[in-house]
Parts: structure tokens; sequence; C-alpha cells
């Protein structure tokens, strides 16, 4: 970002957007932990990210499922496509290539992915809505490392939530109740080389990300950008060791627009490197379908009515997934 926001001045925006130190939160003095409600807070009522290092997810993880995905996606298509599920509105296994657009585009992106979901399931949960993770035969270690990162990203996502309630001068805890065991997805990305002209500039459309938070662990290449308050786009250029952390929909609906959901969008790179693919693997941290996403009353001012009309995190993510082509509801 050229010209920050007042609010966000003070940040370090050496990743272009905001860049923060989660130790300082989890392992800090109070006062650094006081620094980074703060920081947190501003930015992302300004920018709607942050970079985020001292996250402790340990990298032999995230370098075992990098190397596990990209044997994955090298797999043979009519092998991939056996772990299609469309009955499960593509939350879980497989989903092709040109199969998901953003919202409000008939362009689909450029990619292919594979989705994980929760296997700590709360009790009496509604099993509609988790259904089971794939395994590949081909490939016996995926499920585990994606599960082994998938817990230790869902841990840093709640880390982050409670410097957020903290922000909101909410309790600490206020999301401990919703998001363990919730309905969170990870997402491993493979987009391919461009092999000829593309109709678009882009490998994945503009789009703001459902859910409460996002966790993304540095891309294999470049591509990621934001859009400012200005309507300019900023590359984001996280170091490997940052996880990119930016509010959802569902945050921005909760906190009556005062986190901001930020729109962004995957580029297409250089035509000297439209040979070499990409991957990335976000964590789409989202709370149990039961959660209530009406605006936290603190969020809006006497008299006012809310920006958003009142729904449960499950009725949303239904709503979205039917817009941005994943589901097959009606």
């Amino acid at each position: 970002m050229k010209n920050p926001p007042d609010s966000a001045a003070h940040l370090d925006f050496v990743a272009g957007i905001p860049t923060l130190d989660l130790s300082h939160f989890t392992h800090g003095t109070p006062e650094q932990r006081t620094t980074f409600v703060r920081d947190l807070g501003a930015a992302y009522r300004s920018v709607g990210f942050a970079a985020i290092s001292g996250h402790g997810v340990d990298p032999s993880v995230i370098e075992d499922m990098y190397s596990e995905a990209e044997a994955f996606f090298a797999l043979p298509n009519e092998t991939k496509l056996q772990h299609e599920h469309p009955e499960h509105n593509r939350q879980r296994g497989y989903v092709s290539f040109g199969t998901e657009h953003a919202k409000d585009s008939n362009t689909a992106d450029l990619k292919e992915f594979w989705q994980v979901g929760q296997t700590h399931i709360p009790e009496g949960a509604d099993m509609d809505n988790y259904p089971p993770n794939a395994d590949v035969a081909d490939r016996p270690a995926l499920a585990p490392r994606a599960d082994a990162l998938y817990k230790s990203l869902e841990d840093v996502g709640r880390q982050m939530l409670r410097a957020i309630a903290l922000h909101l001068e909410l309790d600490e805890a206020y999301f401990e109740q919703y998001v363990p065991g919730g309905n969170s997805i990870l997402r491993l990305i493979h987009y391919p080389p461009i092999t000829s002209e593309p109709d678009s500039s882009v490998r994945a459309g503009q789009h703001e990300d459902i859910n409460l938070i996002t966790l993304l662990v540095g891309a294999s290449a470049d591509g990621l950008e934001v859009m400012d308050k200005e309507g300019a786009w900023t590359a984001v250029k996280a170091l490997p060791e940052h996880l990119v952390v930016n509010v959802g929909d569902m945050l921005q609906r909760l906190t009556n627009h005062e986190l901001k959901s930020t729109t962004h969008r995957v580029v297409n790179p250089p035509q000297e490197l439209w040979g070499q693919p990409r991957f990335s693997m976000p964590f789409f941290c989202h709370p149990v379908p039961s959660m209530s996403l009406a605006a936290l009353p603190q969020c809006v001012a006497a008299g006012s009515t809310p920006m958003d009309s009142a729904t449960t995190a499950g009725e949303y993510l239904s709503e979205r997934l039917r817009e941005i082509g994943l589901s097959q509801e009606k």
C-alpha cells in the first residue's frame, strides 16, 4: 500500500500489507500483547490483510504438504476425477480445473484443488455438515499430512481470533465456543502452467473470502494482489515464513463491516513464467454452522440498523457455495 490509512500508518508494510509477529501475543509481555491486539485491529480495519510471522507452524509440516500436493496433482486426470464429490458440494476431495468461479463472474478460475475438512467433529453435530474426507490409494500420505497441517493452522486461527476478540472488547475466549470443531476447510490449490493465451489476466478472479479468517501458507510463486480503498491493486510479497491472514465475509458481517473483508485476486505471471505451475494452501477458518452472524451490538451505532441481515454461518456458507459454482443445491 503506497499510502496506508492513518489508523495503520505506524505499521510495518514490508510484505505490501501490515506485518506482525504472533509470538508477541502468544508468548509476549503484557505490553507486547496489547500492542499486537492494537496493531492487528488497525490492520483489519484499514487493509483487511496481515502477514504473520512467529506463528509456530513447523516448516517441515508445510514442506511435506507441498511435496504431497505436487505429487497428487501430477496424477492422471482419470485418477483425480475418481475423488470428485459433487454430492458434498465439493467441500471434500478433488475439484477439477475450471469448476470454481468468483462470485458474479462467469469466467472460471484457472485452478484445480483438493479440499480437506474437520476430523475433530463436535459430539452431536449434524453430520450433513461434516462429510468424510477423501483418501487416495495412490498417495497414502496425502490424508495424514493434510490433517497435520489442518490442525496446525486451526490452532493458529484460534490464537488470531483470541486477539481479534480482545480488539472487539469481547472475552478473549469468545470464538472458542464456535471454532474448535468448526467447519473449516484446508484447500490445496494447483494453478497449472499456462500453455496458450488465456482469456483473462487472472488465475483466480477478484473475490472476498466466505469465512471468519483465512490463513494462507506462502505460495510457491507470486501472484496474490489485494485491492485498496481507492480500487488500486497491491502485490503481496510475503516471506516464506509468513502466513497471510485476512478477514472473511463472516467476520465482516459479525463486526458490521468494521473489520474489512478485502477484495483480492491471483494474477497470471509474466509470459516468460507461464511454464511454471503455482501452488498455494489456504485454510478457511469457519465456525460451527449454528453460529449467528448477526452484528455484534457494540459494532452497531445507537439508533442505526446493521448493514447485513442476520443469518447463521451454515446458511451463509450454503448461499455462497451456490454463487461460486461449487454447490448443487438450488
